[in-house]
């Protein structure tokens, strides 16, 4: 029995619902003891803390028993906290934003359930990785892409869910998810879009529906339970270019960014880029002691010697272009052009075919064409080696150059002065948009530097607002002050969330406090 316990619930109580949960779904799918849920548990938090420790973890595998778990949820008054394959790591991983919630995982739900070649898409359950969608579109013998990210564990539904992108031509990944099926917080079983028809054709081909459209609702929200999704894939091209270019200066970041911008806007680059500062690109290869053991963030000498050695940039993108071979060809040729303008910039490029890109050797450029791995996990390793861990701190701004320079100055300043790496990948998420991701890498055994990381996210958080850039994702620790943040209105915008939330879940028992939005029984303000 697990000693940890939802706020305003027994022990007696939450030992009846745990019979409950196994008696609807089989013993073996609840999971109770230390060892066991320590997969469940922010694999970079610090060890000792337990702010946000699991009470149990239940594992349904159909549609049925999650509605089973909703219903003893709401009678036992237990919160929930459902992930999907659980892999949300930098945000969390699989650990609840309430202490003592019982975790949903929904890895049992695995199947891929329809590759319909002639409309281009799939039908996945939530605990589909991209490995797993990326083998059933290639044993379909289908020449079909998938879009994936960078780490290729994580969950198809749970990354879109959470607006995660790839990058490919389908890289907004929330934008090529088309038609849900969704358990709501009462057991209700509910279908978007044409899905709501008894025999819809077009549920995942046409994502609006008759009147309202409620798709988006269950998008970074705690309102369902997605269980069902159809995602769009890319007809093959004939032709795949991967690109790089890189930048010798610090300062030519604005023009790097703005001559990106223009290549995106008009269709030259069609793939999702991603500028990446020298940290970034050593951390991919290397640990921090490889390149300096001393105190601090790294010195500017030290920067400008990774670039030195491994013949980057200050700035180094890598892009990617696809299509019938002679289009791509004079795409490229245009993107070489624009980008040399700058002061020695460089631009380089390897084409390949289409259907052989499952044996490119560079995992960057594999995941520029649907090939899902793992070798970026590495980034993690920076400080600690396998005791490493990383928060992503992720504002949203225009793709100017403007923009760009604000945002570096802030996050490279801030977090200097706290003594840690800048290590950033801005990645366009649109042609007119993009996301500054930073890995704020730590050791995770370390307790005074795991610290120290945190707070200076929560630093960023409110200094970026105060430049006009919000989180558009964010780790459970700073969730509330993220929506704190998103304050027009007198938080006009949660408010209404917070109306959804008491209609759709008057109990209050899934996952309370997800991106800020609390039910009314857990609400402090």
């Amino acid at each position: 029995m697990t000693s940890v316990l939802p706020p305003e619930l027994s022990a007696d109580v939450l030992v009846v619902a745990l019979d409950d949960f196994r008696a609807a779904l089989g013993g073996d799918a609840v999971l109770t003891d230390d060892a066991e849920l320590q997969e469940f548990r922010d694999p970079y938090w610090f060890r000792g803390w337990d702010d946000y420790e699991a009470a149990a973890v239940v594992q349904p595998q159909s549609v049925e028993e999650i509605q089973a778990v909703v219903r003893i949820a709401n009678e036992r008054g237990v919160p929930l906290w459902v992930t999907s394959q659980g892999r949300n790591n930098g945000y969390g991983g699989s650990s609840p934003r309430v202490r003592g919630s019982v975790v949903v995982n929904l890895r049992r739900m695995n199947r891929v359930l329809d590759v319909d070649p002639k409309s281009a898409y799939a039908v996945v359950e939530p605990g589909v990785s991209f490995f797993d969608l990326y083998e059933a579109v290639r044993t379909s013998g289908h020449p079909l892409w998938i879009s994936v990210p960078d780490l290729g564990w994580g969950s198809v539904i749970g990354n879109s869910l959470e607006y995660g992108v790839g990058y490919t031509p389908y890289g907004e990944h929330a934008a090529t998810l088309c038609g849900l099926e969704v358990v709501l917080p009462n057991g209700e079983l509910v279908r978007t879009g044409p899905g709501a028809l008894e025999n819809g054709r077009a549920w995942h081909v046409y994502r609006r529906s008759y009147g309202p459209s409620f798709e988006g609702l269950f998008f970074q929200s705690n309102f369902g339970i997605v269980t069902k999704a159809g995602v769009w894939l890319m007809p093959q091209p004939e032709s795949f270019l991967g690109g790089w270019a890189y930048c010798r200066r610090d300062d030519d970041l604005p023009q790097f960014v703005d001559v990106l911008r223009t290549l995106l806007l008009d269709g030259s680059i069609t793939g999702y880029p991603q500028i990446l500062s020298p940290t970034a690109m050593a951390s991919v290869f290397t640990d921090r002691s490889h390149w300096y053991d001393g105190e601090g963030a790294l010195p500017d000498e030290v920067i400008e010697r990774i670039c030195a050695e491994m013949d980057v940039g200050r700035w180094t993108m890598r892009f990617a272009i696809h299509g019938d071979e002679a289009i791509v060809d004079h795409k490229f040729a245009k993107v070489k052009r624009a980008f040399e303008q700058i002061p020695d910039a460089s631009v380089v490029g390897t084409k390949y075919r289409g259907d052989e890109v499952d044996a490119i050797e560079n995992p960057a450029e594999r995941v520029q064409a649907g090939v899902p791995n793992l070798e970026i996990a590495q980034m993690a390793k920076w400080y600690g080696g396998e005791r490493g861990g990383h928060i992503g701190f992720s504002p949203a701004a225009p793709l100017t150059g403007e923009d760009a320079v604000r945002l570096r100055d802030l996050l490279r300043g801030t977090l200097a002065a706290r003594g840690l790496d800048y290590s950033a990948a801005l990645i366009p998420v649109t042609p007119r948009s993009y996301i500054n991701v930073i890995l704020v890498v730590f050791d995770t055994e370390d307790e005074a530097m795991t610290r120290i990381a945190f707070d200076a996210c929560k630093e960023l958080v409110a200094e970026a607002a105060k430049l006009g850039y919000g989180e558009y994702r964010a780790h459970l620790d700073f969730m509330d002050l993220c929506a704190d943040q998103y304050a027009f209105g007198d938080h006009a915008q949660r408010r209404l969330a917070e109306s959804i939330k008491d209609t759709l879940d008057p109990n209050g028992i899934l996952m309370p406090g997800k991106q800020g939005i609390w039910p009314r029984a857990l609400r402090t303000d």
